[in-house]
Order: structure tokens, then sequence, then C-alpha cells
């Protein structure tokens, strides 16, 4: 018999006929190996007290077994969501995760110039800063597999929801409550970078409101700056016109806890006096009784990591697109009729 300390992954391979990558796919949990094959090797690494080495089952496919995950930041609740969710998920495929925080334009053009992470990582998934020609092609040339979040992409594969549809989620509920004067607060980054999500859910914004037969003002829609001090500003500049709106949707929840708050300074109560509406349903949304559109964060990471270790091992690029849903709470209430007319 095999001294137990001697045990390693070829040992496994020989006594059952198959290839050394099949074995390590199949103690990694990989796809790519048919189920009873599998149950074979697990039994008979089982019987060996063969225990992995994370070292020696990357190697044995050519692998690192490490992903490198590129995010704007992690001190925001999306983005670490779906790092979280990415991590979870690439953990429980035997792979590690090397995080990169990308916050200017500045730090993303130098890194794709430099591609630091080039033969450190074996496939890399970018969560929703946009990527232009010269970054695509930039990832193209490190020859592994990429996924991108929140930022849909025709060459690589990308996990997204649809903030279109999102943003009509959130203003035809206000609409369908009878609110005929709906503002935005749409935000921007530092630099005034279009994003995808912010784009699309402006239009998503301007469709709901031109479906309904509704004027779309120019000037009902705050841009500031994102965060909830952004939020508190685009309020206050949507109080101050001659005519403000008696409904608000916000471009994220925490945009929206920032709205309130200048609404509660100004004594005004919500629903009330204003309705508003947001998209994420961060979880401050159910203590703040905020109605939300929900995107799924955490399960866009985690479909990201699965997408990774599919194409690891052999799958080839795919989208996917992840469901939105209205989660109606007591941010909002079917418009005073008398209080419109004022208005």
């Amino acid at each position: 018999m095999i001294p137990k300390q001697a045990v390693n992954m070829q040992d496994v391979a020989q006594r059952l006929g198959v290839s050394i990558s099949t074995v390590s796919r199949a103690l990694r949990g990989l796809p790519g190996v048919a189920e009873a094959t599998r149950t074979r090797i697990l039994r008979e690494a089982e019987a060996l007290s063969y225990v992995v080495s994370p070292a020696a089952a990357t190697l044995a496919g050519g692998m690192i077994g490490r992903i490198g995950v590129l995010a704007p930041r992690v001190d925001a609740w999306f983005y670490s969501t779906v790092v979280a969710g990415a991590e979870q998920a690439l953990r429980q495929a035997g792979l590690d995760t090397m995080l990169c925080c990308l916050p200017t334009s500045r730090d993303r053009f130098e890194f794709f110039e430099r591609l630091p992470l080039r033969r450190k990582v074996d496939a890399l998934i970018v969560v929703s800063f946009p990527l232009d020609t010269r970054s695509e092609s930039r990832l193209s040339a490190m020859g592994i597999p990429v996924v991108t979040v929140s930022s849909p992409s025709t060459l690589f594969s990308s996990v997204t929801v649809d903030d279109h549809r999102a943003a009509r989620l959130a203003v035809d509920h206000l609409v369908h409550a009878g609110h005929r004067r709906i503002g935005m607060i749409h935000t921007v980054d530092p630099e005034n970078t279009p994003w995808a999500a912010d784009l699309a859910r402006v239009a998503g914004y301007r469709a709901s409101l031109a479906a309904a037969g509704i004027d779309v003002e120019d000037d009902l829609i705050a841009t500031v700056p994102w965060g909830i001090e952004g939020g508190a500003h685009g309020m206050e500049l949507l109080l101050s016109m001659p005519r403000p709106p008696t409904a608000v949707f916000c471009f994220s929840d925490e945009v929206a806890i920032g709205a309130m708050r200048t609404l509660r300074r100004s004594g005004r109560p919500v629903p009330e006096a204003m309705s508003l509406t947001a998209v994420d349903d961060h979880p401050m949304a159910e203590l703040m009784d905020l109605t939300t559109v929900r995107q799924p964060a955490t399960e866009q990471g985690a479909v990201a990591g699965q997408l990774v270790t599919e194409m690891l091992a052999g799958a080839q690029a795919r989208h996917v697109e992840l469901p939105t849903r209205l989660v109606v709470r007591h941010s909002t209430r079917p418009i005073d009729l008398a209080r419109a007319q004022e208005s």
C-alpha cells in the first residue's frame, strides 16, 4: 500500500487510469467531469487518505489557482457585495482571489497599460467600471478568461441586470400612483465618466414618462456626485424649483437615503409630501421603508465566479442577465389630487 504521507494526485490518477487534470477538476468540484468518474475519484482519494493541495491541484492543470478581481472601490455596498459573492464562489471551486481597486480613470489606464497581473492570475473579473476599446484590447492580450459584471461587453463573458428596465419599474410605479411631475436624482462619478448603469437608468426614466404621455423636463433631472451627500444635495435642487416634483426616482438607495434626509430637515414627510423610489435593495432600504427595485448583487458576483470556473474548464464565453423586481414599501403613495392640481 502507498504510504499516506507520500500519496499525490498522480497516484490517484494512475490507480483509476485517468489524467491528472481530470483528478484535479474532480477534487475541486469543477465542471467537465462525468459524475460517475467524479464519484470514483473521490472514493479513491478518500481510500488513499489523499488531501488536496491547492498548489498541486492548480499546477496539474497548468493553472496558478488565483483569479483577479478588479473593482473601482470596495467601500460601497454594490461593489463590496459583488466582490464577496465572487470570492465565495471562487473559494468553493478551490480558487484564490486577488483584489485590485482602480478608483480613477488614471488608475485604470495605468493598469491596462502595465497589466501587472499578467502571469499572476488565471482569469479576471471586472466589476462595473466601463471598458473602452483600448482597455478591452489590452485585456484580450492577456490571453485569459475575462468576465465583466454590470458592464456589458461583446468580447467577454458578462453578468448584468437590465438597468433600463429597473428604472422603468421604479418610475412606472410612480406613474401608476398618479404622479405626473416626477423628478430624478442622477449621479456622475467625480471625473464625469459615463457608466453603463447611469446611462441606462436615465434612459429608462425618460422612456417611462414618454410611454405615459408625460413631457420630460430636463430641469427635473438633478445631476450630482454619487452617494448620500449627493442625494441630499440633489433633493435640495429639486425642492428649490418654482414647481417641485411630487415624486422622485433616485439612482440608488444610498442616494435616496440622502434625499430623505433633506426632506426630513425641510419638514416634508415621506410619502405624504413626496414619494421616493430607487434601485438596489440595499440592506438599509428595508430599515428606511424605501420602495426600490432589487438587483441581486451577491448573485452577480457568484455567477461571475461560476462563469470563470466554467471557462477554465473549457466552456465558451456567455452572457447572463439576472432579473430585477420592484419591492414596494412605504416611501410611495397615490398622489393627492388636490395637491397635484395645486402643483
